[in-house]
């Protein structure tokens, strides 16, 4: 290429990568605005977008999601979109190192996801089973969180009824949680005949995953592809600056 051909492909990947990281910052930005009112504020929250929940602690949860993420996406965005401006180096070169560091990450926990599914679920069983023996109904937030779940899943315990045996609820009650019957929730199938649905939150988690396996993929490949392209990118202003 001739070096005025050079030169217009090197400004217009420069005002692409200007654009594409302002977007990204202004996403952040909005994000980290709703996470802070969320936080500060969730009552208005909730009256404007409707009572997802009724657990303070999923509130409280969801703000400190968005914070974070927000937090990172500004990260992202400041350093991509002053990177291309500016034309700095040092800042190209961290960002590049952020987006390389989540890829990495991103791969990873794929990765450990796929590799260690049995183990990791082994673990959270026998993690969350004693828990809700001992929390369900004694802790407000806790119990609030496994009443949406259990209501909006349409399950019972985390792999099923059983999970409530010798909890303190039940000796407390003498029966299994308002969610778990099926008087609450028909017409469900498949009840055990103690009256409580027979499916695990755990199963059927897991299933609508993998029913929606594609869809999940898909946006996990759509991500990493843009991740891809912001590396190749800011790599490539980062090595024609000096070309210019």
């Amino acid at each position: 290429l001739s070096p005025g051909a050079k030169m217009g492909c090197f400004t217009f990947i420069k005002v692409m990568m200007i654009l594409f990281n302002l977007a990204i910052f202004l996403g952040g930005g909005t994000l980290l605005g709703v996470g802070i009112w969320v936080k500060i504020d969730a009552n208005s929250f909730l009256d404007i977008f409707g009572t997802l929940s009724s657990s303070v602690m999923q509130v409280v949860n969801v703000s400190y999601f968005l914070i974070v993420i927000g937090a990172i996406l500004l990260v992202i965005g400041f350093l991509g979109c002053c990177g291309a401006q500016k034309e700095s180096k040092c800042l190209l070169m961290m960002f590049f190192s952020v987006v390389l560091i989540i890829f990495i990450a991103e791969i990873a926990a794929a990765v450990v996801a796929l590799v260690y599914a049995g183990l990791a679920e082994t673990l959270l069983v026998a993690v969350v089973t004693p828990l809700l023996k001992e929390k369900y109904g004694e802790d407000k937030s806790f119990t609030d969180i496994w009443n949406v779940t259990m209501i909006e899943v349409r399950c019972c315990g985390l792999t099923n009824y059983t999970n409530f045996n010798n909890s303190t609820w039940l000796e407390k009650h003498e029966t299994y949680p308002p969610p778990c019957l099926v008087e609450e929730l028909l017409p469900l199938a498949h009840p055990h005949l103690c009256g409580c649905l027979l499916q695990g939150c755990l199963d059927r988690i897991v299933e609508e995953i993998r029913t929606n396996g594609g869809v999940v993929g898909g946006v996990a490949a759509g991500i990493a592809a843009l991740e891809v392209a912001s590396l190749a990118v800011s790599m490539y202003l980062y090595c024609h600056l000096d070309q210019k």
